[in-house]
């Protein structure tokens, strides 16, 4: 399965690429204190709540995710494993066929990106990733892989089924097939692919959830991403 070979590249380039210092947009969230803390000293803590996304962060988040580092690099990677198994056959080999592959790889990218921003904005919903303050494997694991089918909505951040996590990487891959492949390619095989991305970001989800390095790492810029820095959040099933 191509599709799915690179997407397991790119998100461990990803994680690769998490330890490298990036400027955070806002500072990472706290834990709340445990029962062993006393009141006093909890009542100088700060406590995890939900803060919707400015609109200057939104815009920043997309740009980052449109046009920073990670696209064009996911996009490089995707077209050299591409350029070796030879998909499409039809564009062959050369620096030509490497700069079609590259360009069709951004462009599903950049459309998939643009249209999970525009729906979230349309249906007021904030589809960053935020950690989940449980504990365990298997209930963070479940809300890494919830998230990337759901979405914060409401001041209080409360979770719903989201449309633009969903739609969003069937648009890309549905653009390109009817946009710039050959034509012997259809809605099943855009529906295939569409499916290995939606994967992709299962997996940058798992990622942000068990590796991520702290605020000031790489990993804690990408949609998967999140301007918030990753910060911890309640667990969704307990509010």
């Amino acid at each position: 399965m191509p599709m799915f070979t690179r997407l397991l590249l790119a998100i461990t380039a990803m994680a690769v690429l998490s330890r490298s210092a990036k400027e955070q947009l806002v500072a990472d969230s706290v834990t709340p204190p445990s029962p062993a803390v006393s009141v006093s000293q909890a009542a100088l803590l700060p406590q995890v709540t939900y803060a919707r996304p400015t609109h200057k962060m939104k815009l920043r988040g997309y740009l980052f995710d449109a046009f920073g580092p990670y696209p064009i690099v996911g996009a490089a990677l995707a077209a050299g494993i591409n350029q070796g198994e030879k998909t499409p056959p039809e564009w062959k080999q050369g620096a030509e066929a490497y700069g079609k592959r590259f360009g069709s790889d951004f462009g599903i990218a950049g459309i998939t990106t643009t249209t999970r921003y525009a729906l979230a904005a349309a249906f007021r919903e904030d589809t960053l990733y935020y950690r989940c303050q449980c504990k365990g494997v298997l209930p963070r694991l479940s809300h890494a892989i919830i998230s990337t089918f759901s979405a914060c909505r409401g001041d209080d951040g409360h979770r719903v089924f989201s449309v633009a996590a969903v739609v969003a990487p069937y648009a890309g891959t549905m653009t390109a097939v009817y946009g710039w492949y050959p034509d012997r390619y259809s809605a099943k095989d855009a529906l295939r692919m569409g499916n290995y991305s939606l994967l992709g970001y299962v997996g940058g989800n798992i990622a942000l959830e068990f590796l991520y390095g702290g605020p000031h790492s790489l990993l804690s810029r990408i949609h998967l991403n999140n301007p918030h820095a990753a910060p911890a959040f309640p667990d969704p099933t307990k509010r």
